[in-house]
């Protein structure tokens, strides 16, 4: 694995964490009743895509089973069409989606 893979591999693991501590015990409730949250987690996930997105392709395509087109097409998403942000997906992705890549991530590392 490449040097710079392995850095952006560690910011993704890094923004995982950040992104998941901040949803630990929260409801959707919580979440949709605090705009600074959904500023966070929103940014987190966009950190997460641009980190994805500097991955080579080569390392990328070795690690299939992670959804590196998603996690950058969610980056577009949010840096390209911010106002059409929708809370239901940055919800879905932080609390279903980023648990499980979390795990992936480890495992290339250790």
């Amino acid at each position: 694995m490449p040097k710079d893979d392995l850095i952006y591999i560690g910011h993704m693991l890094d923004t995982c964490r950040k992104a998941l501590s901040r949803t630990e015990g929260k409801s959707r409730a919580q979440f949709d009743s605090n705009e600074d949250l959904q500023i966070v987690l929103t940014h987190l996930i966009q950190v997460l895509g641009e980190a994805a997105r500097q991955v080579s392709s080569s390392f990328q395509k070795s690690h299939d089973d992670i959804p590196w087109s998603n996690i950058v097409g969610m980056r577009n998403k949010v840096v390209h069409d911010y106002m059409s942000i929708d809370l239901d997906v940055v919800w879905g992705v932080a609390t279903l989606e980023l648990k499980p890549l979390l795990a992936k991530l480890e495992n290339l590392v250790s």
